[in-house]
């Protein structure tokens, strides 16, 4: 679904999914393993996001997990599940719990996404999103 990859001052995602939607999900799951240092997370909490879609899938992206990052900062909560659809706005849900240091473990904290070498990709396969953090 996603790995995590390594870069000189900053840590990325690279994700995949079998369509963009399925990309934009494992993109924010790995965000979220590099938040809890892959910490187990319960589905109690729902979150929806919607982001307008003005044909720029790396804009888009970055929008949604920004968002996710920001609500993640400021109600304290983390995310393990994700669904999303992309018509002419992106309609996400996430699905996650109020963070539990002792529960989800301590991973890296994120302050932003990024633009640098962020990449999408379309194949036969499906779509590759590669996409670096900054901490």
């Amino acid at each position: 679904m996603f790995k995590i990859i390594e870069h000189t001052a900053d840590v990325g995602i690279e994700a995949y999914g079998e369509t963009l939607e399925k990309a934009f999900e494992n993109a924010a799951k790995g965000m979220f393993a590099i938040i809890t240092n892959n910490g187990k997370i319960e589905s109690k909490i729902e979150r929806k996001v919607e982001i307008p879609y003005e044909g720029d899938d790396e804009l888009l992206l970055v929008d949604w997990l920004s968002e996710l990052l920001y609500i993640h900062d400021v109600e304290n909560l983390v995310f393990g599940d994700f669904k999303v659809k992309i018509n002419d706005k992106l309609v996400g849900y996430a699905y996650g719990e109020k963070y539990d240091r002792q529960k989800h473990g301590y991973g890296m904290q994120i302050k932003a996404v990024t633009y640098h070498m962020l990449e999408i990709k379309r194949n036969k396969k499906g779509v590759t999103i590669k996409v670096l953090f900054d901490i």
